[in-house]
């Protein structure tokens, strides 16, 4: 029994004094919210953008081998999370201007690693910078956006502006974004909703206060427009590109078409390269007579969603029929041989 228990203390002693050592790669630092609503921490980048995380490129761990054995099986399990919370407050960065962050230091007091019983050995890079900017509060116009981002045109705003704290330079709106659903409802009772701001692209902070929205009704905002230079597209399959030809016997037909709607999206409609689609079907190459189909409008989806543009009238029907391409090559025949 003594002789088992020694062996036990030779191998624990053994893997203790062995060290190993292993890489990590794209371990984030991220940038807890702040306490205090009138500062905004970031880290700072080579460019313009403001960043709430950062990724150190590499981090060397060290600690007994048997330890380093399991983290390397997390590691490659996919499960291994190093990646850690900044608190700024918590770093002595709660006044405005640039505080350079000690990140190896920093990571060696980070519990994730001490629960695997290892420790920080090296990591690269070795600093970063956290800025932190003193915000001041406004009075902000509220800006109606759908899904996509597209500005919106409600009929009412209640209140028209909302006070928010943003940075002292540049221009900021408090901006509310309405899925279709809120859309529809709007038009017909307000929508509350919570604007938010956003201080750098993706970083977005919620205002205090909330917003009523109503929306114009439909039959208000659409009106009717003849577009009388309508291009058709054709959509087909690999299957049939480059073996048929699709000749349209009425052209003229489909030339003129009739949509409801706003300004804007008559705009856009009529600057896209296409306006109508026909949908060629692989089983239409063994039609032996013409064919007839529907042909699509080809709406922009955001002023679709939106609801801001809708067929007035449907468009003629294609008449249309394949004419096979040939693809026999003709080889030019050479001189004749000569012979002796």
């Amino acid at each position: 029994m003594i002789v088992v228990f020694l062996a036990v203390l030779i191998w624990v002693w053994a893997d203790l004094a062995q060290d190993a050592r292993l890489p990590v790669t794209n371990v984030t630092i991220s940038l807890a919210k702040n306490t205090d609503p009138t500062l905004w921490a970031s880290f700072k980048t080579d460019t313009a953008d403001a960043k709430l995380s950062a990724s150190i490129d590499s981090v060397t761990l060290k600690g007994p081998a048997s330890r380093i054995a399991e983290a390397e099986r997390l590691r490659n399990a996919g499960s291994l999370d190093l990646g850690a919370f900044l608190v700024p407050e918590t770093e002595d960065m709660n006044s405005p201007g640039d505080h350079p962050l000690d990140v190896l230091s920093f990571l060696r007091q980070s519990e994730k690693i001490r629960r695997l019983g290892l420790k920080v050995e090296s990591c690269q890079p070795k600093t970063f910078v956290v800025q932190v900017v003193k915000l001041t509060q406004k009075p902000l116009p509220v800006e109606c956006i759908d899904e996509s981002g597209g500005s919106l045109n409600p009929a009412s705003v209640e209140p028209v502006k909302v006070t928010a704290f943003v940075p002292p330079d540049g221009t900021f709106t408090a901006k509310v974004q309405l899925t279709a659903a809120d859309i529809d409802q709007a038009r017909v009772a307000p929508v509350k909703k919570i604007p938010y701001v956003e201080l750098a692209p993706g970083q977005t902070r919620p205002v205090a206060a909330s917003v009523n929205i109503r929306m114009p009704p439909a039959q208000d905002t659409l009106r009717e427009h003849t577009i009388t230079t309508a291009t058709l597209s054709f959509c087909l399959s690999e299957v049939m590109q480059g073996k048929f030809k699709i000749e349209v016997l009425n052209p003229t037909d489909m030339a003129t078409v009739l949509i409801r709607a706003t300004p804007a999206a008559r705009q856009a409609y009529e600057q896209q390269p296409f306006q109508l689609l026909l949908f060629i079907l692989d089983e239409d190459r063994k039609a032996i007579t013409e064919l007839r189909r529907p042909v699509v409008f080809n709406f922009p989806e955001d002023f679709v969603r939106r609801g801001e543009i809708a067929p007035a009238q449907q468009p003629a029907q294609a008449r249309f029929k394949l004419v096979p391409i040939s693809t026999e090559a003709t080889t030019p025949s050479g001189p004749a041989d000569k012979k002796s």
